[in-house]
């Protein structure tokens, strides 16, 4: 018998360095071994056996052969004098087990056995990492902040014993993460299943608040309240538009909760982030004039459904909060609607006249220079958006 206590040390220690049970690493090795001592022992390949028992700490390995009284052709034979050394019972026409000695294998037998189990391992940890993250790739998980590169940005975080890395362009822009923290992920994909697994993850993805609105509002969770679109930039405002099933709830007080409890736990969890909860509608004039808020909408003018534009008009005084800064405002709608949109001023900001009524071959006046930039400003956003 071989007792070897280092060998199982070494076993236990390659088990929880891949999250691997002992009884199914021991498994594999056994599997890794036999490979290896039937590629010593060419001419035996169905005699030998593996032996391997963590409790005892025996770890052997046998030829079984016949006992003749004659001597034998191969080491598949034994004679019975040598037999009976072993086995003092032996009979010719008997069996024995005779351990092999795993030292003499030779160093290719062994570096076959060892490139045998690593590819093993890597086989059961892409299987682990499937089944850990399949069922969670688009949904929301909860991870440890274990590591930050401060030179790379890289964030690395630990789920379930396994880690992840939240690369510097998945992270919200500005946000400062500690480790030993606890956040809300995104799982967006899962790439090269076949071979090695990597797990993506984003907080900047815009799925995230859509899930984090699911966490936080049973009425989304439940399907009373649907989620119809979200438009976001991460980091600064995210248009999250909601419908309900049920005329006797409200959609938009159902996510804002009591005393604002369930939209401040979502935006505690992006860091600040702004979110403008809007009251889907199937009129795209009437949707479109929700989606630019905060700011307030005078007339809204489908100018194609089938190009999905429209035109807007704004009192005079909130067209710059219509827009936003740098168009944000005006894009964010544009992405949670699908339509283009173009923003104009109620009055000329020279004549005072009103706009005119606009309709789908509506033409503008003359520009006068101050309208020309409001204008230009409006038609900029509105390429932005067109373009996101």
């Amino acid at each position: 018998m071989n007792t070897n206590k280092g060998f199982f040390d070494a076993l236990q220690s390659l088990g929880e360095e891949n999250s691997v049970a002992t009884d199914l690493l021991i498994e594999k090795v056994k599997t890794a071994m036999l490979k290896a001592a039937r590629k010593a022992y060419p001419h035996s390949e169905e005699r030998i056996k593996v032996e391997i028992d963590p409790l005892t700490k025996k770890f052997a390995m046998y030829i079984e052969q016949e006992i003749i009284d004659d001597y034998p052709i191969d080491e598949n034979e034994i004679n019975i004098d040598v037999a009976r050394t072993i086995d003092p019972y032996a009979v010719v026409g008997g069996k024995i087990m005779k351990e092999i000695d795993i030292s003499k294998f030779g160093r290719m037998a062994a570096l076959s056995a060892k490139q045998s189990i690593k590819g093993d391992l890597r086989e059961i940890n892409r299987e682990q990492m499937l089944n850990r993250f399949e069922s969670k790739e688009h949904e929301c998980i909860t991870v440890k902040v274990t590591q930050i590169d401060p030179g790379r940005g890289t964030v690395t975080v630990e789920y379930e014993g396994t880690e992840l890395y939240l690369f510097r362009n998945e992270q919200i822009p500005g946000e400062v993460l500690k480790e030993g923290q606890m956040v809300k992920v995104y799982v967006t994909n899962i790439v090269g299943k076949t071979k090695k697994p990597i797990v993506k993850i984003s907080r900047t993805h815009k799925d995230l608040v859509k899930r984090l609105f699911e966490i936080e509002v049973p009425e989304i969770y439940d399907g009373t309240v649907e989620v119809k679109s979200v438009s976001r930039e991460a980091g600064s405002r995210t248009k999250i538009a909601v419908w309900s099933k049920d005329s006797n709830v409200d959609a938009v007080g159902a996510c804002i909760g009591t005393e604002m409890s369930r939209i401040r736990a979502v935006v505690g969890e992006l860091n600040g982030e702004k979110i403008d909860i809007i009251p889907w509608n199937e009129s795209p004039d009437k949707f479109i004039a929700k989606a630019l808020a905060p700011a307030t909408v005078l007339k809204t003018v489908i100018l194609s459904e089938e190009e999905k534009t429209c035109t807007v008009v704004v009192p005079n005084n909130q067209l710059s909060l219509a827009i936003g800064n740098k168009g944000q405002n005006a894009k964010l709608a544009a992405k949670l609607t699908g339509y283009k949109i173009d923003i104009k001023p109620q009055f000329d900001t020279l004549t005072n006249a009103e706009a005119p009524e606009m309709s789908a071959d509506f033409k503008a006046p003359e520009k006068t220079e101050t309208k020309e930039v409001l204008e230009e400003t409006a038609t900029a956003v509105e390429e932005k958006a067109d373009e996101a």
